[in-house]
């Protein structure tokens, strides 16, 4: 059983989100650090946690949401990194930034996604509930609406220079009611790294929403033999 858990939160959002995964977790008792990673520039991102894999005293489980889903990629070279949970996450491989995957995606005009702005991107406050959080409170969707962490365009248009997920085991959460990564574009994601797959009624949010039913996909993910994948 691998003991450490490190959770790293994705774009227009900050690290309390895993609140209630991290509680859960502590409580089966595993050892959880969440990364504080700025969403200013991927690298600055991967740095930040590599640095936190660094304090961990050996096999770790490195779990990333969204946009975390290219940090962990990176990041998850780390020897301490025994396994990668994606959880309704973008999974890139080297070569490739969010900007090239999705160019070619239709536009949406319900996106709540605004023009860059001084070198920031941020989702649009009237909107963030019904696309990023549908099944969370509503007091609570404008709480993370109105302390959402905009993401550096360099997070965005910075090529991935390793893939973690090619040397790793890896597991994926699919959330289905998902209106910023299109659940099919989940599935596909998974299906392209060999993950085993969870898929989970819920929002984009789902680690939020449904904190009970990711930490199990992260246990699972916890319980794998480490000679497996040393």
């Amino acid at each position: 059983m691998i003991r450490n858990i490190v959770l790293v939160h994705g774009a227009w959002a900050d690290g309390s989100g895993w609140d209630g995964v991290h509680n859960i977790l502590i409580e089966k008792g595993f050892n959880v650090t969440i990364v504080p990673n700025p969403n200013t520039s991927l690298a600055d991102d991967v740095r930040i946690t590599k640095a936190v894999l660094s304090l961990q005293d050996g096999p770790t489980v490195l779990v990333g949401h969204s946009y975390g889903g290219a940090i962990i990629s990176e990041a998850g070279v780390h020897p301490n990194v025994k396994a990668l949970v994606y959880v309704a996450a973008f999974v890139l491989d080297a070569g490739e930034s969010l900007f090239k995957m999705l160019k070619d995606a239709p536009p949406d005009p319900n996106s709540p996604i605004l023009p860059p702005a001084d070198g920031f991107i941020w989702l649009d406050r009237a909107k963030f509930h019904a696309n990023f959080c549908a099944d969370v409170p509503t007091a609570k969707a404008k709480f993370m609406a109105d302390s959402q962490v905009p993401v550096g365009l360099s997070a965005f248009d910075t090529e991935l220079t390793v893939a973690a997920w090619k040397t790793k085991k890896t597991w994926y959460i699919v959330a289905t009611e998902d209106k910023m990564i299109p659940p099919d574009a989940e599935r596909g994601m998974a299906k392209r790294v060999n993950a085993q797959v969870t898929e989970i009624k819920a929002s984009h949010a789902v680690y939020i929403s449904h904190a009970g039913e990711v930490a199990n996909v992260i246990q699972k993910a916890a319980e794998v033999k480490v000679l497996e994948t040393a």
